[in-house]
């Protein structure tokens, strides 16, 4: 007989919890999706959207199920940019979690999709429209899981704070960056929940829980060059364009060095554990120090592994001459940069003047970089991440991953609110379809992705003596 240990009692107790929990959340699945329907089929884009009547409609979900007027916010600094921010109150013992989400959206136009993609669409095990997965799926989450709570008269350690923002898509008037300059005291807490993670799958396996915990920067610079020009029956080798395309000849031909900071380190430690081969050996050589030999080159050949070691810029634009029958008098580049964290921006500049190999080709920032400190690895998180994750699916590990693109999650970490980017939203390996035609989100996959984001929440905030009794 195998004896009864404090591990196997939270063991059971937990599934129990988790069984009971996922009954309550099929029977509230209604509002669930009535929820989200409606949050859906607000135009929030930026050209012709409406944050404002999206932050309203939730506000009055939250109002509905009985939190008081004095928790729920809305503004913004233009009339259809509003946001909310609602507060579900606890006991006070410790700082507030921040629950992030955007209600902006993509463009979307109608010519490319197969339906509306405004009108809330269920068919074949998966529902379709703008803004499904990115983000309002979490921001309907949020948003029913905590009427949920509100129903069930669970009072947490901590408040439970929900922000569902405005223009992360782009535009002038980025909510999160509002709310912090504007009303910090409304959002600050000890650490937020964002998108930017998410689980894989392959071949309908999960294959990891990702985290994100970090994200490159986005900066591009402007090349330019000017020349006298001349008449085309008269060329001459001094040309514009064929001294800036010298230039990007000379960066297709340059690699920033190799940098890792810990969450990629990691990334690559526990990746390793789900190959086999030579690729498993140098996800664990690119982690040891220094790296294996010929582990960087070989992982560099694939784009994603190349963009989470190394800081990389690439030409994206050309703009050259002013007639055909005119030498050029004016060529002009844009090249994009995405920036490893910790690393400057300037330096990164200085470098491009050095490959450019052309003192007569400015570089110029075309926008003030942002920089992005990494979120640790707190326990306080990560464990219960971890442990839930393995509760809800056996055997799937939990990565640390570093974004490529951008999210909220660099203004909250520049603002002092270590940012964990996490879902339980899985996706197939081949990736999603966010930003694209027909937009769409697997059924199962945002029942599991509420089920874990309600329980991970729970056991953040869940009351000290709770969290004594389940370690004893």
């Amino acid at each position: 007989m195998k004896s009864i240990t404090p591990n196997r009692i939270f063991l059971v107790l937990f599934l129990a919890f988790f069984c009971q929990s996922f009954s309550f959340a099929q029977r509230d699945r209604a509002l669930t999706l009535e929820i989200f329907k409606e949050l859906i089929e607000i135009n929030t884009t930026h050209s012709t959207g409406n944050t404002t009547e999206a932050a309203e409609a939730m506000a009055d979900r939250l109002r509905a199920a009985g939190i008081p007027e004095k928790d729920i916010f809305i503004g913004g600094p233009h009339p259809k940019k509003g946001n909310l921010v609602a507060r579900l109150r606890g006991n006070g013992a410790k700082k507030p979690v921040l629950l992030m989400a955007h209600i902006d959206v993509v463009e979307a136009d109608i010519k490319d999709w197969s339906f509306d993609p405004f009108k809330f669409r269920e068919q074949d095990g998966f529902y379709y429209a703008r803004g499904i997965s990115d983000d309002k799926a979490m921001a309907s989450m949020f948003i029913a899981n905590m009427i949920r709570m509100k129903k069930e008269g669970f009072v947490p350690d901590r408040d439970i704070i929900v922000a569902l923002t405005a223009d992360e898509e782009g535009g002038d008037h980025n909510g999160i960056t509002w709310l912090i300059d504007n009303h910090r005291d409304l959002i600050d807490a000890e650490f937020a929940i964002n998108e930017g993670g998410g689980g894989l799958e392959k071949n309908g396996k999960k294959t990891l829980n990702g985290v994100q915990l970090s994200e490159k920067v986005y900066q591009s610079f402007q090349l330019e060059i000017k020349n006298p020009g001349g008449h085309s029956s008269r060329p001459h080798k001094d040309n514009a364009i064929y001294h800036l395309a010298r230039a990007i000849m000379n960066l297709e031909d340059f690699d920033f060095p190799l940098n890792l900071n810990d969450g990629t380190r990691t990334y690559f430690e526990r990746s390793a554990k789900l190959e086999t081969g030579q690729l498993a050996e140098d996800m664990t050589g690119i982690a040891q120090t220094p790296p294996a030999a010929g582990a960087e080159k070989r992982l560099s050949e694939n784009t994603y592994y190349n963009a989470l070691l190394h800081t990389t810029c690439v030409a994206t634009m050309l703009d050259a001459g002013h007639a055909e029958n005119a030498l050029p008098q004016t060529a002009k580049a844009v090249v994009n940069c995405r920036i490893l964290p910790g690393e400057d921006p300037e330096k990164i500049r200085e470098k491009l003047i050095e490959v450019f190999d052309n003192n007569d080709i400015s570089v110029t920032p075309m926008n003030p970089a942002s920089q992005s400190k990494p979120t640790s690895l707190n326990p306080v998180v990560m464990g219960p991440i971890e442990s839930i994750t393995e509760m809800m699916w056996p055997g799937t590990p939990v990565i640390p991953t570093m974004s490529t693109g951008a999210t909220d999650g660099y203004r909250t970490r520049n603002a002092g609110i270590p940012t964990y980017g996490v879902s339980g939203i899985f996706y197939d390996i081949k990736g999603s379809n966010a930003h694209g035609q027909d937009e769409r989100l697997k059924v199962t996959a945002y029942d599991e992705g509420q089920e874990f984001l309600y329980t991970l929440v729970k056991e953040l905030t869940k009351p000290t003596s709770v969290s004594s009794n389940r370690e004893e």
